[in-house]
């Protein structure tokens, strides 16, 4: 089984200082597991909400399978997410305080062949911060650089 999937939301970590992470399973169709064993699922729109007690992924995009017949599923739908009473009772309360949001990081296929979400408790960066982090990112490049010379 192929488990070098790992699709990483990248502008998540740009856009936000993250404060807790969490793993989480999801809730899917069986042909939205094979699109996503193929690699074609995309989280950079994707954010997670509370509704009914549960919490959701949404704008979590995964392609239609192509070998999928009439029973494909929907490209953009909401999808559940599992998660303990515990954690899910604890992200609700963070998550309603001001500043906080909760973010997809990353969509992986785990050793038992199950596709996981790493979700984060986040707080928006300011501009400056994001200009700091940019700033870190090329120093550290130039540095790479150097020592490879």
């Amino acid at each position: 089984m192929n488990q070098d999937i790992y699709i990483k939301n990248k502008k998540a970590y740009f856009e936000y200082h993250i404060l807790d992470k969490y793993i989480a399973g999801i809730k899917l169709l069986g042909t939205e597991i094979k699109s996503i064993r193929e690699g074609k699922a995309n989280i950079n729109d994707a954010f997670c909400t509370f509704i009914n007690e549960q919490l959701y992924v949404r704008n979590l995009h995964i392609a239609e399978y192509s070998f999928g017949s009439f029973y494909n599923h929907e490209a953009k739908r909401d999808r559940i997410l599992l998660l303990n009473k515990k954690e899910l009772k604890k992200l609700q309360t963070r998550g309603e305080e001001k500043g906080l949001t909760i973010v997809p990081l990353a969509l992986f296929i785990s050793e038992r062949g199950f596709a996981k979400l790493e979700i984060g408790l986040a707080q928006g960066k300011k501009t400056f911060d994001k200009r700091d982090t940019m700033k870190e990112r090329d120093s550290k490049i130039e540095m790479d650089r150097a020592m490879k010379q």
